[in-house]
């Protein structure tokens, strides 16, 4: 799952499809970091096993997923095997969330920014994102997790279109971890969007826009608690703008490939000792 950079969008004709893209295609013998047909064993319960949930379990955490393309070649290997890698990563966290009192987790996948990048590139990150709800949907469905998709639908490939809305209707009933997938997705756009519709809307606050957002986005809308990016950059990118209006963050330095779930522990671990105040005075302070 790749990460998003800042860029124009193109229009409808140059988007690389799963079976046209050029350059070397994902999974060929360059890429050491294979994707397996079907998915790998569940990680070691033993890892992390001493952390203890946050008491406000039920929490929403966003992940930018940073640094897979220069994880990949600062290993000299083509970037494609560090969108790869960064698949897999993203399996092992979305296994331990539930455990670790995540009841909403998105990832950043493919932000509108990334037309910018080469086409063989964008294309690799589309048949990754195709291949993954193929081999994942079946696992979602067995273990409660349901999976929408945020972002626009019209510009990818149409086999990728149906893909999601496949995966989204399969596992529309899971209940023990709500997954968004953020793909060809812009908060500004979205934001625009909404408030281009909220004009008709009877009954004006931040409620009923944010109900107008969640219309946008399809995979819903619900305020970020933690947000997480990796790489090393502090910013947001056009990530969940809205959403992440009184979130904190935690900004790691590594790479999303070697991201691991006892970082994602650790990541909530500090959280639990942040005091979120949303403006009012702490509780200390307060009587």
């Amino acid at each position: 799952m790749g990460y998003p950079m800042e860029s124009a969008t193109p229009a409808e004709q140059q988007i690389p499809s799963p079976a046209s893209a050029a350059g070397p295609a994902l999974g060929t013998s360059q890429v050491v970091v294979p994707m397996p047909a079907s998915r790998p064993p569940a990680p070691a319960a033993a890892e992390g096993a001493e952390f203890a949930p946050p008491a406000n379990s039920g929490l929403h955490v966003a992940i930018i997923s940073d640094g897979n393309g220069r994880w990949a070649t600062s290993r000299g290997l083509p970037r494609s095997a560090g969108h790869r890698a960064g698949a897999e990563t993203a399996r092992r966290i979305i296994e331990a969330a539930p455990r670790l009192g995540i009841h909403t987790l998105t990832l950043f996948a493919l932000s509108s920014a990334n037309w910018k990048r080469p086409a063989a590139e964008v294309g690799g990150i589309l048949r990754l994102l195709h291949e993954y709800l193929l081999s994942e949907t079946e696992h979602c469905v067995q273990q409660g997790v349901r999976l929408s998709v945020i972002g626009r639908r019209d510009r990818v490939p149409s086999t990728l279109r149906q893909a999601i809305a496949d995966s989204e209707a399969a596992t529309a009933a899971g209940l023990r971890l709500h997954l968004r997938l953020a793909i060809d997705y812009s908060a500004r756009e979205a934001i625009f969007h909404a408030a281009c519709r909220f004009y008709k809307v009877t009954e004006l606050s931040p409620e009923s826009f944010s109900r107008v957002l969640a219309e946008v986005y399809r995979g819903g809308s619900t305020e970020v608690d933690l947000l997480i990016r990796t790489g090393g950059e502090q910013r947001l990118s056009d990530f969940l703008l809205w959403e992440c209006a009184f979130a904190e963050f935690v900004f790691v330095p590594k790479a999303w490939p070697d991201f691991t779930v006892a970082d994602l522990e650790a990541a909530l671990e500090e959280f639990t000792h942040r005091e979120r105040t949303r403006g009012a005075l702490p509780d200390a302070l307060a009587g």
